[in-house]
């Protein structure tokens, strides 16, 4: 596969899955690896040093949207050509990542999103609400139609990543970024994963209360687009 490709890894409280993570990349010929460790409070930033990655710490929890603008950042100044996102809690697995790759490199995409219902994958009842929830949400917001607003496996060009003008600090990002793609003209494609559900990875999800305020945020970020 040819292009310098460098994966993003935003980390809070990782500490079960973030060595499987690593090491399911490494396994499949990624290494050049970002983990950004966002004020975990467990031992997630030393057992993902130990793996040989490149390591950036916020002090506090920022959130997800200030991980993944750290992440992204520090890629474009390591000459990434391309830049995947790729969630640290066990959900994703690396022999997707090519899929994800390959419309970028074939200059057919600037932003590939894995989709986790395009091949119709089991997902948990309550999560499938909610993405189709999140779904319409984006849609008539930001006025782009998705499978699965909220998957954390992206792959971005280097033209796509500099683009991005993240502001969101929290789980909005994932819906913001719809947002900036359509925002800067950017070509889009959604390709299928298959995730892996297990109770941590249900875990880390997305709480009623949660939800609510991804929302009120969004709200707060559409009412501000005028000024972008």
């Amino acid at each position: 596969m040819q292009g310098r490709i460098l994966i993003v890894i935003p980390a809070y409280n990782e500490g079960q899955t973030i060595i499987p993570a690593i090491r399911d990349l490494k396994a499949h010929g990624f290494h050049e690896i970002i983990v950004v460790d966002d004020g975990s409070c467990d031992r997630t930033a030393e057992l993902a040093e130990g793996e040989g990655i490149v390591l950036y710490r916020h002090v506090v929890n920022r959130g997800l949207g200030v991980a993944l603008e750290t992440g992204i950042v520090a890629a474009l100044r390591r000459g990434a050509e391309v830049i995947v996102t790729f969630d640290g809690d066990g959900q994703h697995l690396a022999q997707d990542v090519p899929r994800l790759v390959e419309p970028i490199l074939g200059k057919e995409a600037d932003v590939v999103i894995g989709s986790r219902t395009l091949d119709r994958a089991e997902m948990p009842f309550i999560r499938r609400v909610g993405n189709v929830g999140c779904n319409l949400i984006t849609w008539a917001m930001f006025g782009v139609r998705t499978s699965d607003s909220q998957s954390g496996l992206r792959a971005f060009s280097r033209k796509a990543a500099d683009a991005l003008n993240i502001q969101s600090n929290g789980m909005e990002v994932s819906s913001e970024i719809f947002w900036e793609i359509r925002r800067n003209g950017l070509k889009f494609q959604e390709v299928p994963i298959r995730p892996i559900y297990t109770d941590y990875s249900l875990s880390k999800g997305q709480s009623v209360f949660g939800g609510v305020m991804m929302l009120r945020n969004l709200i707060w970020l559409w009412l501000r687009g005028g000024a972008r």
